[in-house]
């Protein structure tokens, strides 16, 4: 017994909850956001993720690398499946205006501008596979061990290794090839 009321243990639970929260919403979105290149759908992963956190962690909620592998983990495969229910529609989508006869890119905004290597470096990175993207995501962006990119994707270090190893030589032929003259 912790001595505890039942009340102070909810209260308890709810404020390391909303620490958790605090600490790795941010990291999580930015994460996820870059899988689903969307930050709506991203949020909605991120807030499934918490849901599932609240509803199934029975370990005490602080910061560290168990709950981050988890939270990553979770997050991860949430934004996996909201890829492959979207894919297929989008690129619907995506064919069906190019169809049409009168097609205008959207217009992002005065000054909207994105720095041609950041711009050639986010097509190279979409010309990789799925896997390949999400590890360098993992390891470039969130700056993951390959230990805890092996515990969020469930690969192991040596395979997340391999993979990323190529995809890096990928990315740079890419870059290589579509560097201007």
């Amino acid at each position: 017994m912790t001595g505890m009321t039942r009340r102070e243990e909810k209260e308890k639970r709810a404020s390391e909850f909303e620490a958790i929260v605090s600490f790795y919403e941010v990291r999580l979105i930015r994460y996820v956001s870059r899988i689903v290149n969307s930050e709506d759908l991203a949020q909605d992963v991120v807030q499934d993720t918490f849901i599932k956190l609240f509803r199934n962690w029975h370990d005490e909620m602080e910061p560290g690398a168990h709950i981050s592998s988890w939270l990553y983990r979770v997050a991860h495969n949430r934004a996996v499946d909201v890829v492959r229910k979207y894919a297929r529609r989008t690129e619907l989508h995506k064919r069906h205006a190019k169809e049409q006869p009168d097609f205008i890119e959207p217009d992002r905004g005065h000054g909207f501008r994105v720095g041609e290597a950041a711009g050639r470096a986010a097509e190279a990175l979409q010309q990789l596979s799925e896997r390949e993207r999400q590890l360098v995501m993992l390891k470039v962006y969130e700056e993951k061990s390959y230990n805890e990119i092996s515990e969020i994707t469930g690969l192991s270090s040596g395979n997340v290794g391999y993979i990323l190893h190529h995809a890096m030589k990928k990315l740079a032929a890419i870059m290589k090839e579509s560097k201007p003259i």
